[in-house]
């Protein structure tokens, strides 16, 4: 039997391969999420198109507070973080101030950058058994045990360089009050502060929970999808990344390593 011949591809199949609902481009016409841009310049701030290009509508205020919130938070942390460090050596390699960024972007990956990403997965595992009927002690205690069958490290909890990240307080703050404004649920508040009393029980040095856990509270009482509570660190960590490419950009260095010149690495024996 002779197959059928396949329909020619039409003008309209080539349209359809790339439709949107994020934005319509014609001649004199530019839309996102179906409101004129030149409606939206200068009325609207980058969170609220944030929010409006990721969720389709506009944010209300207090989620606007809090989205802005935790993309503040996370805009630095100098060039202690490989992603800075890596965008000023790029920049004095010849690379150009694009490149330099994406250079920082791109070592954000799941150890560093995607810890919140993992904090929002934890605590929605956390929200899951509690929906299933185990209470909120119970249900952080058996999430950290199925945790550290892998990993040693809980995602957004314990910070290097930070007794206390003085990022948390101000965050899970703001979080509060909107919980107490019943404008939030609570859940992943809750859940969060539960691991952080878990992980903290019994030890004299308390590990706290550092700005990806904050952040991370803040993104699931949003309703964000975990995977972009690490796009949205991209968004906020490539603010810092930037300034430090610039800065370094004029100070006359070339081919800068990782260490001063006089600094020899430890010589290793095989």
């Amino acid at each position: 039997m002779t197959p059928a011949p396949e329909r020619p591809t039409t003008v309209g199949d080539v349209a359809d391969w790339w439709g949107t609902a994020i934005s319509r481009i014609e001649p004199g016409v530019i839309e996102l999420r179906g409101r004129p841009v030149q409606g939206l310049i200068g009325s609207v701030g980058l969170a609220d198109m944030i929010w409006l290009l990721l969720r389709g509508d506009p944010p209300r205020p207090h989620e606007k507070l809090l989205l802005e919130a935790a993309l503040v938070a996370g805009v630095d942390h100098g060039p202690h973080a490989p992603s800075i460090a890596a965008a000023r050596m790029a920049v004095t390699c010849g690379v150009d101030l694009n490149g330099a960024v994406a250079v920082g972007v791109s070592m954000l990956g799941d150890v560093h950058g995607g810890a919140g990403q993992q904090c929002v997965e934890l605590l929605e595992e956390i929200c899951r058994r509690q929906d299933e009927g185990s209470g909120l002690e119970e249900a952080t205690a058996a999430m950290l045990a199925a945790w550290r069958t892998h990993s040693r490290y809980v995602p957004g909890f314990g910070h290097r360089f930070h007794p206390v990240d003085p990022r948390r307080e101000p965050l899970l703050s703001l979080v509060a009050e909107a919980v107490a404004r019943e404008e939030v649920s609570g859940r992943f508040l809750e859940a969060a502060v539960a691991v952080e009393t878990a992980l903290n029980r019994g030890r004299k040095r308390p590990i706290p929970m550092n700005i990806d856990g904050a952040t991370a509270v803040v993104y699931a009482e949003l309703g964000f999808a975990a995977p972009l509570a690490r796009g949205l660190f991209v968004l906020s960590r490539s603010v810092g990344i930037l300034a430090h490419a610039w800065e370094e950009s004029g100070q006359g260095r070339r081919n800068k390593g990782p260490m001063p010149p006089g600094i020899q690495p430890t010589r290793l024996t095989s």
